[in-house]
């Protein structure tokens, strides 16, 4: 259930709702926004009579959530969300833009990549340290040596840092080294990792499943929003369906879908849609223009040798003419990079 209060609502009496409520047992999510105060209500809200509240002298209106997610719902959060790391901001103006390779493989070469996508406007480097893979055989990418190099070319760059985490017992290490947690689509309904997660004050970047619907994206992000961490950025990164061109098919329509159902931001990762190098620029402009809130690319100075995903990998290069690319299309829709 939201209730929204009438403008210029003196704070105490705000409160003294608040309270009203809470004493039925309900929990209240407070959200202010530019010209209301809006709270959520999660619970058994059966209980609370519609008309009485309506009837109040402070509340302007008083509307039933229909979807089974509530904290990610924007009628529970009507602005969007912005989230701060490392005083970057993702969700506003400008686009956040993440980039690095699958797999964390030398010193001299995660740090290599830093400086180069940095100096093309990266602001966040990516990089996977613990990497889940399909075949047991796969490399499984360099594991803590791996996420002390990522710490390495974050000292040597400045950019704050993203990889994925494959398991609870990793949360405190990955607090204390890691500045935004990437969720795989593998572990996107992993609840036990997401309670977990939402016990914490980190950003989570969480990727949608293999064949998960939006529906249940926005579910597994109401895990971690509903255990106090209200730092979460969605990511699509293609779905699986019929179709066996690409390695996945990207939902360019989740992009609208997502912003209009959730205040949360939204990234889009073109490299794991298409699997193919030479389909990343397209996707990643299609991506901005129809409203992402940045991009996460993957990137490798030699993927013809990577030790993984080297064939849907850019080199920087090429990712530095992406970026000129892109900067058009996001002022177009009244973004920059």
């Amino acid at each position: 259930m939201i209730v929204i209060t009438i403008l210029g609502t003196p704070e105490a009496e705000i409160v003294k709702l608040i309270k009203q409520i809470e004493s039925m047992g309900l929990t209240v999510h407070r959200s202010m926004g530019h010209r209301y105060c809006v709270l959520g209500i999660v619970g058994d809200t059966s209980i609370i009579d519609k008309d009485s509240l309506e009837a109040s002298s402070i509340v302007k209106r008083v509307m039933h959530v229909q979807e089974p997610f509530k904290r990610a719902n924007r009628l529970f959060h009507p602005e969007n969300s912005q989230i701060n790391v490392s005083d970057e901001i993702i969700g506003g103006k400008k686009l956040a833009i993440m980039a690095g390779p699958c797999s964390v493989e030398s010193e001299d070469q995660i740090c290599s990549i830093a400086e180069a996508v940095k100096e093309s406007g990266a602001r966040f480097l990516r990089g996977g340290a613990y990497k889940p893979r399909t075949s047991p055989y796969s490399f499984q990418g360099m594991k803590e040596e791996g996420l002390e190099l990522l710490k390495t070319a974050r000292a040597k760059t400045g950019l704050p840092i993203v990889t994925e985490i494959m398991s609870p017992q990793l949360i405190e290490k990955f607090v204390e080294d890691v500045d935004i947690i990437q969720v795989g689509a593998r572990n996107m309904q992993n609840y036990d990792l997401l309670r977990e997660l939402g016990r914490i004050r980190k950003p989570i970047l969480l990727k949608r499943g293999l064949s998960a619907t939006i529906e249940e994206l926005l579910m597994s992000a109401e895990y971690i929003l509903a255990g106090g961490n209200q730092d979460v950025i969605l990511c699509e990164r293609g779905i699986r369906t019929f179709e066996t061109y690409t390695r996945n098919t990207l939902d360019i329509s989740s992009i609208p879908a997502i912003k209009r159902l959730s205040h949360l931001p939204v990234i889009v990762d073109p490299s794991h849609a298409a699997g193919m190098w030479w389909m990343v620029e397209p996707l990643a402009l299609a991506a901005v223009a129809a409203g992402a809130d940045g991009l996460i690319v993957e990137v490798h100075n030699d993927p013809e040798n990577a030790k993984c995903d080297g064939y849907q990998s850019i080199k920087p290069a090429r990712f530095d003419e992406l970026i000129n690319k892109i900067r058009p299309v996001a002022k177009v829709v009244g973004r920059d990079i």
